[in-house]
């Protein structure tokens, strides 16, 4: 073989594992938003310190069908050191919730696909709720 063939062929190569690694780690696959209330958020991680949350979305929902009956939660994390300090300041607060979800989580992004990029809306609740 040629180097310019050799070089073509690696360069090829190489750009496919560009665009995979791209599309399973960074490609967002959806967003939306997610309103309820924050049940916790903490800072963790053994290499990585992450924040990660949970948000109970009212309501009830079957997982499968005629099975058991769980409450609907939304497992988070937030990449955004701003976004982070508005959850933290907003505990116990209906929120709403912009993010963004990706195929697979990374170390450095948290331990849920779904990473939260903004806090869309934050209400206290009444009391006695």
């Amino acid at each position: 073989m040629k180097t310019k063939t050799k070089l073509i062929i690696t360069l090829i190569l190489l750009l496919i594992i560009v665009g995979f690694f791209y599309y399973r780690y960074y490609f967002v696959f959806g967003e939306g938003t997610k309103a309820g209330t924050m049940n916790y958020f903490v800072k963790k991680g053994y290499v990585f310190k992450t924040y990660e949350g949970r948000l109970i979305q009212s309501g009830i929902r079957s997982q499968v069908t005629g099975g058991t009956i769980s409450s609907n939660e939304f497992m988070f994390s937030v990449t955004d050191e701003k976004v982070a300090k508005q959850l933290s300041s907003n505990a116990g607060s209906f929120l709403e919730l912009h993010y963004k979800e990706y195929l697979h989580a990374l170390p450095w992004r948290g331990v849920s696909v779904f990473v939260v990029d903004s806090v869309v809306s934050a209400k206290p609740l009444a009391p006695g709720m």
